[in-house]
């Protein structure tokens, strides 16, 4: 693939920074939700979705894209967020409802926006989809080479609108790469109880466009695989289908009790991290030291604690607010 010393612990620190972000954002979360837990308690209250486990999609994808590049997530989208370059005190400052983030304050965890980097997600499943196909629209018709990556879970590849997205992007060859991920749970349903087909990429084949299935969770094969969807897209060769096999180690939404969940599944999940894993394949390259290694991870820790520590010391939006920045129809 040839990546560059550089390239591969750009990639190793992104991926340490999701980590550390989203286990500082679960510490966060249940402050003042004990000993009975109440959503609308503590400095960070409404639901939580966080992404520790699925690091390689995000950052396999990302290292292809560049700032005109748009990036569609989902409500699990913190992941994304940071492989896009968004910045992270933002979006800490966001997600703990502060004046100083991202929408300052009024859109929270599930509704992140940040055009300088071009990314958004929502918190509906499925809606990932149409946006990314109008900014791929859009792009095509300025005659730009830009592309744009909708990112979604296993369970919204049943909604319609992924469908009607294929079929659509399929038809205008639109710059537009689907990525879905499989973590093996759409909330707390197992994808053999949901889904038809075994492999969501197999579904590319109805719409005449490429399908791919990355079956381990490792940055280095989504790399990979994505940049050759990406190419595809930016010679003007319209849209791919990417499913990747990726791990969730939290439940679905912090306070998720994980009944339906075998409860030796996340150990053994964790005993082929993605992060460990990376760190091995660079050394066995040679093409990088503990040291380098070590060092990166130290400063994706001291990022997350700083932008945490912003988060929590920035001030409230003032009650009048409220009223700003809204539409009214």
């Amino acid at each position: 693939m040839n990546l560059t010393k550089e390239q591969l612990l750009s990639m190793y620190r992104q991926m340490w920074t999701i980590r550390f972000f989203e286990d500082a954002l679960a510490g966060a979360y249940m402050e003042g939700k004990s000993p009975a837990f109440d959503i609308g308690s503590g400095p960070v209250p409404g639901e939580m979705h966080l992404a520790a486990g699925q690091e390689p999609v995000a950052v396999g994808t990302c290292a292809h894209l560049g700032k005109e590049d748009t990036v569609v997530g989902t409500h699990r989208p913190h992941h994304f967020a940071i492989a896009k370059g968004v910045d992270l005190k933002k979006m800490a400052a966001e997600i703990f409802g502060k004046e100083t983030g991202l929408g300052k304050g009024k859109g929270g965890h599930m509704h992140l926006i940040d055009p300088e980097h071009k990314f958004s997600c929502s918190g509906i499943i499925g809606a990932s989809f149409p946006p990314a196909c109008g900014a791929a629209l859009a792009a095509k018709k300025q005659g730009k080479d830009w592309v744009s990556v909708a990112f979604a879970g296993d369970g919204a590849a049943n909604q319609g609108s992924f469908h009607e997205a294929l079929n659509l992007s399929a038809l205008w060859q639109l710059p537009v790469i689907f990525i879905i991920e499989d973590n093996s749970w759409a909330i707390s349903v197992p994808k053999n109880k949901s889904t038809a087909v075994t492999d969501n990429s197999q579904r590319a084949a109805a719409y005449g466009i490429p399908g791919v299935r990355v079956n381990e969770n490792d940055v280095l094969a989504v790399y990979e695989v994505v940049g050759e969807a990406v190419a595809r897209a930016r010679r003007g060769e319209g849209p791919s289908l990417v499913e990747v096999k990726t791990d969730r180690y939290y439940g679905h939404f912090q306070g998720d009790p994980e009944l339906y969940r075998p409860k030796d599944e996340v150990s053994g999940l964790k005993s082929q991290d993605p992060i460990t894993k990376l760190g091995k394949q660079i050394l066995a390259q040679g093409l990088a030291t503990q040291a380098d290694l070590d060092a990166a991870c130290s400063a994706a820790e001291a990022d997350v604690k700083a932008a945490i520590e912003f988060a929590r010391t920035s001030p409230y939006p003032e009650p009048q607010e409220a009223l700003q920045d809204v539409f009214v129809g």
